[in-house]
This record gives structure tokens, sequence and C-alpha cells, in this order.
């Protein structure tokens, strides 16, 4: 549906070809190009990454990677030739990642709007999409723990009892999570699948574009050390002219925030990021579309990218 019917290779943990090109072509098209992209390192292949010219770490989860490394638990940047990141402040004072050492470019997350069309009508609710814990663990680092999403979460699960707003969310969330599941529910939070509302790329985009905005909350980690960091996610709610409501990871300082895109640090802050949002819609609806296609568009950050890679 996108174009890619011959050019992607799906493969098993075990390197064999599950669906798309087969593993000596792409082993060849990998040795022919500029350079790979390898997305958190999840790519260990050695068959792949020593066919490449140029191996580029993508880091979207910034601070895991990081921390894991400076405690010598895990390296997943070993190998590579460039280091880009999502968490825009990395490198500054009030920022909490280390850098390792390394020279990290950042970017953004790119999103394709034609692909992403501005339906900037309300929808029937404040939704989010995501996992609840994911499959990272807490990090123990100098002498603090940086935990995952449910420990954020939490603090704000009193958020539609206070503001009388519909919330929806679609978490993948097990269902032996049953304390915290009673105290969603308690609070009014409505809970679907993930797989019913995202379970094709259509599915996720006609569930954006049929939200009222989004209500995003961040892993603990993200909080916690500021780096900056922005959820794809978000960024389609924004290309589909959907207002958000994010946690604050320190996107004062890469972002506009105010119209569009507004943060929050507590539930009292998030209520009245709510009330703000439904107060004058159609301004924030605008102004989100704006903040796409000025500071997400694919071809801009893309082209951004590849300039800085190639300095």
């Amino acid at each position: 549906a996108f174009g890619f019917p011959g050019d992607y290779c799906l493969l098993s943990s075990e390197g064999a070809p599950v669906a798309g090109i087969a593993r000596s072509e792409a082993l060849d098209r990998t040795r022919d190009s500029i350079l790979l992209i390898n997305v958190t390192g999840y790519l260990d292949d050695e068959e792949f990454l020593a066919a490449a010219g140029r191996r580029v770490y993508l880091d979207i989860d910034p601070g895991f990677a990081q921390m894991w490394l400076d405690l010598g638990l895990h390296d997943a940047l070993a190998g590579h030739d460039a280091f880009v990141t999502i968490g825009e402040n990395i490198g500054r004072p009030d920022c909490g990642i280390p850098t390792c050492g390394l020279d990290w470019i950042v970017t953004r997350q790119p999103v394709v709007l034609d692909l992403w069309p501005a339906q900037t009508d309300g929808g029937h609710a404040f939704t989010s999409i995501g996992a609840w814990r994911g499959p990272f663990a807490p990090v123990e680092f100098d002498g603090k723990t940086y935990g995952l999403r449910v420990h954020e979460f939490r603090k704000f699960a009193e958020l539609p009892r206070i503001t009388g707003e519909q919330f929806e969310l679609a978490l993948d969330m097990h269902e032996d999570e049953t304390i915290d599941l009673d105290l969603l529910r308690s609070m009014g939070w409505r809970l679907v699948p993930p797989e019913a509302v995202a379970g094709s790329p259509d599915q996720y985009r006609d569930y954006i574009g049929r939200s009222n905005a989004e209500f995003m909350v961040a892993k603990n980690m993200y909080v916690e050390t500021r780096g900056g960091w922005f959820s794809d996610r978000s960024a389609c709610y924004l290309a589909s002219g959907k207002p958000v409501l994010a946690q604050d990871t320190g996107l004062a300082s890469p972002y506009p925030t105010g119209e569009g895109l507004l943060t929050f640090s507590t539930i009292d802050q998030a209520a009245h990021g709510v009330e703000t949002i439904s107060r004058n819609y159609s301004r924030h609806a605008r102004a989100a579309r704006q903040i796409a296609e000025e500071l997400f568009d694919s071809d801009k950050v893309l082209t951004a990218l590849l300039d800085k890679l190639s300095a």
C-alpha cells in the first residue's frame, strides 16, 4: 500500500527471511547502500552490519542505551559509525542522559504529511496509544531509579473524574495488572485493545483521526532525564490536526508550546490543558497541523538528518 512491495525484508530472530525479498538480495542492497540506519540497535545480524559501508545508530528511547552502556550492562552502540537520537537536549547541562563520550546528532520524528490529512473537527475523546510497561526494565543510575510509563500514568489516573471529559486508552497492558486496570476504570478511563484500533496502518490512522486530542504520558526515564523525547505517535496526532497534551520531557527548548502542543508536569496542569484545548478547540487543531508542517514534515526532517550525517 505504501509502494514498497519489493523493497523490504523481514527477518526472524535466527536471520531467516519471513517476508519480502530474499536475504541475499537484502545483503546486496546493504552493500550498495550509502548507510544503514539501525533503529535502537535492534538489527544485530553480524552479516548485515558487516555489509554496510556506514552504520548509523538511531536512538528512539533516549536514556536507556546510554545508561546501560555507562553501567556496563549492555552495549548496543558498538560497531556503529554515527549516533543519532531524538533526545534533542542531550549534552545540555540540565539533561540527565549520559553522552558516553559520543558526538550525538539530534533529529525529530518524521511524518509523511500526505498520508496524514488534517481532520480538525473534534473527535470522540482524548486518546492515547502505547504500552503500559514496554520491553525495558527500570534502570538504576547514579543512585536514582528511572522507570516506565506505568510509574508516571498513576499520577494522572484521576484526570477523567476531575475534568469530566472523555478519555480513552489503547494500552498494551497485561490482564494480570488488575489493580491498575481497576484504578483506571474506576476513574472513568475507557480501555480498548490496541490491536483493535492500531492493528494496521489504516486502523491506526483512522483512530487518531477520530480522536479529539492526544493525552500523552511519557516513560519516567524521559520525564526525569529532561532529554526532550517526543513521541512518533504525537507527531501523527499533530499532522492529523489533533492537539497534543504532552507530559513535559524538556520540550520547551526544542518545540513551541502553548497552542496545538501543550505540556504538563502535574495533574492540575494537565486538567488546565484539557480545559484550554476544549475551550478553543479549532484554534488548537489548526496550530497542531501547522506544527507538524513546520517541524515534523518527513521531507524536511530526513533531508536535515542526511545533511548532518554527510557533514
